[in-house]
């Protein structure tokens, strides 16, 4: 008997690479690979290579778990774990209110769950104290692009058109160890005769490949870009043509950045005036160019600001909205993309709507079928709710995130925590954070659902079921079915998820992530769909509408936008927008006490907080546990030699790792990958320091010092 290839992507990073599985008679899930999905055209990294492993019953929850008189975690039945969820939750609303309940989920959920339990948290509980992980990857990019263009995509255009490109500036992405299939666009970019430059404090195997490697001082982004931007104003090379027919508002953009001449901008960033001169003639010689920032730039407490300016530099080059040019920003969750477009962002609706939005509010609530006036307003950014926890927030539902580990600050998050009346955790495995919980569900995974993602892209996709999950695991969509109905809402709450996005559809549609035109037929049959994607395509007459078209044939199909902004923006007047910005320094500069920084980020093995990653012997094997990186000079000052232990101090607390000695970092600068927990934590360090507009915490840049540690 032949086993059914069921094609799909990968459950971790963004660009959601196609593989098949194929069941195994011995129960494992064997991983292939997948040519004809254009993304990744068959490569896969380990993580994806290995990521059945985390579907081993000796890996993942396989029962409730509740914790008993004594505070040990017990299994229990699905109906007693539930009764007690919808009783601490509905508790806590009794006796203080809604927004004393908590809703937090993750950038991992699909489509249909993030618009689930968004809906969930309002409709169900009526609290507006709902975010999720996602706000620590891409909301400052999310911000800066809704300000410059109207509108906010990851990329604005397919992986496909980078190797096409002249020239492609990376900024602070190390993607060859964070979403290594992706490197091969960069790679046919040089073989094409484009140039790659890359900026990134350490000298990562991206930067390896650049033809031209700039190593600013971590937190100093948006000073660099401004000295580029001055550059191209005083050498002539600004596209005044564009400017003037597609842009507004350039005149104060101008005058900002002039004050960041090259000299001044050598000094913040550390960067020489001859490398910025020769970025600017690499960026601004070729026809087409290229502009993409990853976490680098955007987690900073100056994110939004900084992605401006480099979109302020690719609208003076004439570089946005034309073929094979532009601004776009390397998301880096799975649904990273998606899972903020559906509501589970605190300032959300569904279709990228805003909670604040009158227009917004009533179109969904029409879907919902409830009042407008029931759904409560914006509630608190991700860090902020994590921070409110046992004071004004005192029982929380997380789905999918693990921030024990990924917050900043983290032992203060765990302290907060710890101090809930209420923890209810939904999640594959006993994660940090779902160890401290008073009810643990195991929900389904990736190859165990059907259900949808978007890409980096916006290519919206279809995960497929392969298996069926063990006995005694439902879906995330099952457990707020349930929920729902046990705090008195009988309907609105389908368990299929072909049922949830047909759902979905009608709530984005007309909003600015429309995905009304998208089905799961059409998923299948085209590979993905990119957003928007209305309905019905717009009339071929202006002012005729869609529906009526002679002969009565029947409407046209929407194709979908692989590519942004060719024509207009998404402004009211179809203009981008220069943002004057600039520069200012980190929230927490080096002093006498703490005068290195710190800077963040990960490693090819691992992913994110590590709660699956960790659970997978090849890749543990590869990357065992942390390690502090720093430059042979530090380390002779500080007595270390090559995996010494060696403690790293912030104002926050205290983490220790071994020493990985190497001349591609900085002298004044330390790295610390952020995957796990313990003495170890890379997040105890960090601070959080928020972007006054996208609620960003500074994870990229903080002051330490550093402590050998003797025997």
């Amino acid at each position: 008997m032949q086993s059914t290839v069921t094609p799909t992507h990968c459950p971790y990073c963004a660009l959601q690479c196609g593989m098949n599985l194929t069941p195994a008679p011995d129960g494992t899930v064997e991983v292939s690979e997948r040519t004809d999905f254009p993304v990744n055209r068959g490569a896969l990294c380990g993580k994806g290579r290995t990521s059945a492993a985390v579907l081993a019953s000796n890996v993942r929850l396989t029962s409730p778990l509740v914790r008993d008189e004594d505070g040990t975690l017990v299994p229990a039945s699905w109906d007693e774990a539930l009764d007690r969820i919808a009783a601490g939750l509905g508790r806590t609303r009794a006796e203080h209110g809604p927004d004393a309940v908590g809703v937090f989920g993750g950038g991992g959920l699909t489509n249909e769950k993030a618009y689930t339990l968004g809906k969930f948290a309002r409709v169900v509980l009526g609290t507006s104290q709902i975010d999720y992980n996602g706000r620590f990857c891409m909301s400052s990019a999310a911000a800066a692009g809704i300000k410059a263009f109207g509108l906010d995509r990851g990329l604005p255009f397919p992986l496909e058109d980078i190797p096409k490109s002249g020239c492609v500036i990376l900024v602070g992405s190390n993607l060859a160890e964070t979403m290594p299939p992706s490197l091969r666009f960069f790679t046919e970019l040089k073989e094409n005769g484009g140039t790659l430059i890359v900026i990134d404090p350490r000298r990562t195997k991206t930067a390896e490949q650049a033809d031209l490697h700039l190593a600013p001082r971590p937190g100093t982004d948006l000073a660099l870009a401004l000295g580029l931007l001055h550059l191209v104003i005083a050498e002539g090379r600004v596209d005044e043509e564009y400017v003037r027919e597609r842009t507004a508002g350039w005149e104060d953009a101008r005058a900002a950045a002039m004050a960041h001449w090259p000299e001044y901008v050598e000094r913040i960033t550390g960067v020489s005036v001859p490398q910025l001169r020769e970025t600017v003639r690499l960026f601004c010689e070729p026809e087409s160019a290229m502009v993409l920032t990853a976490r680098g730039p955007e987690q900073q407490s100056k994110g939004t600001d900084t992605v401006g300016a480099w979109i302020n530099l690719c609208l003076a080059t004439g570089r946005a909205g034309r073929p094979l040019s532009g601004y776009g920003c390397l998301t880096g969750q799975g649904n990273g993309q998606g899972g903020r477009e559906h509501g589970q962002k605190a300032d959300q609706l569904p279709g990228y709507r805003k909670l604040d939005d009158p227009a917004a509010r009533a179109h969904v609530a029409g879907v919902w079928g409830v009042d407008p006036d029931s759904l409560p307003g914006p509630g608190r950014s991700a860090y902020e709710l994590l921070d409110a926890l046992g004071t004004d927030i005192r029982s929380l539902l997380l789905m999918a995130s693990n921030p024990v580990v990924s917050a900043p600050r983290a032992a203060h998050i765990e302290e907060r925590i710890r101090s809930l009346d209420f923890l209810a955790v939904c999640d594959v495995v006993l994660s940090e954070t779902a160890a401290l919980a008073d009810v643990v569900l195991p929900v389904t995974q990736w190859a165990e659902e059907t259900g949808t993602t978007t890409n980096l892209e916006g290519r919206v996709l279809l995960r497929r079921r392969a298996i069926t999950p063990p006995e005694g695991i439902r879906s995330d969509l099952e457990v707020l079915h349930e929920l729902a109905a046990r705090l008195g809402v009988e309907k609105g709450f389908p368990t299929d998820p072909e049922e949830v996005f047909e759902e979905l559809r009608r709530a984005s549609a007309g909003g600015a992530a429309d995905y009304s035109g998208i089905t799961y037929r059409r998923l299948v049959e085209e590979d993905g769909v990119f957003w928007p994607c209305p309905a019905e395509a717009e009339a071929e007459t202006p002012g005729e509408g869609a529906d009526a078209r002679p002969g009565g044939e029947e409407p046209a199909v929407h194709p979908g936008t692989p590519r942004l902004f060719l024509d207009r923006f998404a402004t009211p007047d179809g203009r981008a927008r220069f943002v004057p910005v600039s520069h200012r320094a980190t929230a927490e500069e080096p002093d006498e006490e703490y005068p290195v920084l710190l800077t963040t980020g990960r490693v090819v093995a691992q992913y994110q907080s590590g709660a699956q990653t960790r659970r997978v012997a090849e890749l543990n094997s590869a990357a065992p546990g942390p390690f502090v990186e720093l430059h042979p000079r530090l380390a002779a000052r500080l007595g270390a030699a090559e995996g010494d232990p060696v403690a790293v101090v912030s104002r926050r607390g205290r983490a220790v790792a071994p020493a990985r000695i190497t001349n591609a970092i900085r002298p004044d600068t330390v790295f610390m990958p952020f995957h796990w927990p313990g003495e170890g934590r890379a997040n105890t360090l960090t601070n959080p320091a928020l972007d006054p507009t996208s609620r960003m915490p500074e994870f990229k840049a903080c002051a330490v010092r550093l402590e050998a540690v003797r025997p």
